[in-house]
């Protein structure tokens, strides 16, 4: 295996681990920063305006069944899996917060960035539903309303705004590692067949 520095930044010399120059790593941070705001701003008006507008309602059939609007209050995990376990979920959100966090002045890759911030918007959004909504504080039941093919989650689960960016973060981050593409901007391949010969 070798590694060298991500060529997406002029500091392609830099031995690993090395203080990067520039300040190419705080336009990671801010890469992050912005697609967690941006996500979880449109994860939180996306529910207030849902459970303003659908409580007590039959879903709204959309793009001819493709997609069905309903308000679902989900005490399980992203997905409504794992229902009754609201507490640990409510941890578990906090400690990947608090993970993404502490990771954040390390990040040399946009498309780490990018994942990273998708998963916080997500792991925030839904904390808040769980920490602020009924029934109880750290108990709280996120709000879902995205149904697709068909109401009440009968072909996928239904699910929410924040859902999507920890499936799309996840994803991309999931295909950078596949890649050998790390968080802090090195690049592992296999070395070449006869490559050290």
């Amino acid at each position: 295996m070798s590694t060298e520095r991500d060529d997406d930044s002029p500091d392609t010399q830099q031995q690993e681990g090395a203080p990067e120059q520039g300040g190419l790593g705080r336009k990671r941070g801010l890469i992050l920063i912005v697609a967690a705001v941006l996500v979880y701003a449109a994860d939180l008006v996306t529910k207030i305006i849902v459970t303003a507008a659908l409580e007590g309602e039959a879903p709204i059939r959309l793009l001819g069944g493709a997609v069905y609007l309903q308000l679902v209050r989900n005490p399980g995990a992203a997905f409504s899996m794992a229902t009754g376990m609201t507490w640990l979920f409510t941890l578990v959100a906090a400690g990947v917060v608090v993970a993404i966090i502490w990771i954040m002045p390390k990040l040399r890759s946009t498309g780490w960035a990018l994942g990273l911030g998708l998963v916080l918007a997500g792991a925030m959004g839904n904390l808040t539903d769980r920490i602020f909504r009924a029934p109880a504080v750290f108990q709280g039941h996120v709000v879902d309303f995205v149904s697709v093919f068909a109401p009440d989650g009968d072909f996928f689960p239904v699910f929410n705004v924040a859902d999507a960016g920890i499936s799309v973060g996840g994803v991309l981050i999931v295909l950078l590692a596949l890649l050998g593409r790390d968080y802090d901007g090195t690049i592992t391949r296999k070395q070449r067949k006869g490559e050290d010969a």
